[in-house]
């Protein structure tokens, strides 16, 4: 095997195997509220809807973990062990600055989001209960941003993926014992708050695990010399300016992303329950595949900058073909495993006979979107090691023009029955990825072999 695709390998395999343990907490989760004395549906209701607060929130701020990342590959691949430090303090910073903000405005923002979102009022309650005692982990689940990028561009993906298994690991355990019990007498568990609390403990536990491995692994390396004086630089000048400028960018990129994923949502709610959960149960299944096809997205990213970092034109373009060799492969395992597999893999997730029909209508749309996804996702982190924003950014929005303009095109076109509006939706699906994939591959000599080089 050539050096190279060591080098893709070693990146993203720990990344994979972090990503895929995601899914487990929040089954365990979902498990753990469904065993607590109490009507299962109001419980488990109320666990989703506080769980999707978080989303809305996070999802947004992901430019944290973005920026900081493609800033410090950069910076490693040119050998500047200075600026790897400031770009970490300056994304906590950030983080900080940004979870006192929702701290803050904890109280307006839910009451924003339960104008828009329906639900019983004992949801609602429970929900509260989640979202008020979950919140004050933001400035451990924003720092953990920043710290991930910056694990990533140093080309340590592996301290990333012990961070993420050490909340994992930690999440579900503390869950489990907090709501339900240890079966020691003296102790049966404080029920559902156990779960938020469960949590807040493992974003907490998952920060002081990445900064031990700052202070143990990088401080000698990259932080020693830095004193109060070089602390407070790093929030002021042309640097602060340019990364806020980038960040504002991927912000940017970040909310076209999330108004696509809302949009799917809602309009599926339109057609009934069952074209919901059939819409939600395809989702689950895209974002599957996405679990592997991201691990060689933070590969590319952390190579990327890396040799631009190191004014390398020739092993940034062979980066660029050997991660989409990887990446590709990967799409096409995908496509046979929903071809073969995909009914039994919605028979794990619903049981019930009547979904399950009306998922397999559509599984003619599982099979081209693993490729379109993998070009997708692998420009994304290859477009994020060389800091191009603007394209990130460009490429996200015209995805939104496109996902609407083919759904209301459509529909009042062909004015379809549910199933044929399902159809419609993942053909709009198909049509934001497709314009993302085609905007950066236009884009791809520009932003990522003449202006990173022209910068540096």
């Amino acid at each position: 095997m050539r050096p190279l695709d060591r080098d893709i390998l070693r990146l993203a395999l720990p990344s994979i195997l972090a990503n895929i343990t995601v899914p487990l907490v929040g089954m365990v989760d979902m498990a753990v509220a469904g065993h607590l004395s109490g009507s299962a549906a109001t419980l488990i209701g109320g666990i989703s809807i506080g769980a999707m607060l978080f989303d809305l929130l996070y999802w947004n701020f992901g430019f944290l973990r973005v920026g900081t990342g493609g800033l410090t590959a950069q910076a490693y691949g040119r050998g500047d062990r200075h600026y790897c430090a400031e770009t970490l303090i300056r994304g906590v910073g950030f983080a900080w600055g940004i979870a006192f903000l929702m701290i803050l405005l904890q109280w307006p923002f839910m009451q924003l989001v339960f104008a828009f979102v329906e639900c019983s009022d004992p949801v609602r309650e429970l929900a509260s209960k989640y979202f008020m005692i979950r919140i004050w982990a933001a400035p451990a689940t924003l720092s953990m941003m920043a710290f991930k990028g910056w694990f990533i561009g140093m080309q340590d993906t592996v301290s990333s993926m012990f961070t993420d298994l050490t909340v994992n690991a930690v999440n579900i355990v503390t869950s489990i014992v907090l709501s339900l019990g240890t079966g020691i007498p003296g102790f049966d568990g404080i029920g559902f708050e156990g779960i938020a609390w469960g949590t807040l403990i493992a974003q907490y536990s998952g920060l002081t695990f990445a900064l031990s491995v700052v202070a143990f692994k990088y401080f000698r390396k990259v932080f020693a010399g830095i004193g109060l004086k070089q602390f407070e630089a790093t929030f002021r000048g042309k640097e602060l300016r340019k990364f806020v400028t980038m960040n504002s960018d991927l912000f940017l990129r970040s909310v076209g992303m999330l108004i696509v994923y809302i949009g799917f949502t809602v309009i599926s709610a339109r057609y009934g329950d069952l074209m919901l959960a059939t819409g939600a149960i395809l989702m689950k299944l895209l974002m599957l595949f996405s679990f592997f096809t991201d691990g060689f997205a933070y590969a590319g990213e952390a190579l990327t900058g890396k040799f631009i970092g190191m004014q390398d034109r020739e092993m940034t373009k062979r980066t660029v073909r050997q991660t989409f060799v990887w990446s590709m492969g990967i799409g096409i395992f995908f496509i046979l495993i929903y071809f073969v597999g995909g009914t039994p893999i919605v028979r794990l997730l619903t049981s019930e006979a009547e979904v399950v029909d009306a998922c397999r209508q559509f599984f003619v749309w599982l099979l081209p979107m693993p490729l379109i996804g993998c070009v997708t996702f692998t420009w994304d982190g290859i477009f994020v090691g060389a800091t191009s924003s603007k394209a990130l950014r460009d490429s996200s929005l015209w995805a939104v023009v496109g996902f609407y303009a083919v759904w209301f095109i459509f529909v009042n076109v062909f004015r379809p029955d549910p199933v044929g509006a399902i159809h419609i939706l993942m053909l709009a699906y198909f049509a934001h990825l497709a314009v993302r994939a085609l905007y950066l591959s236009i884009n791809y000599r520009r932003s990522i072999l003449v202006e990173p080089f022209d910068k540096l």
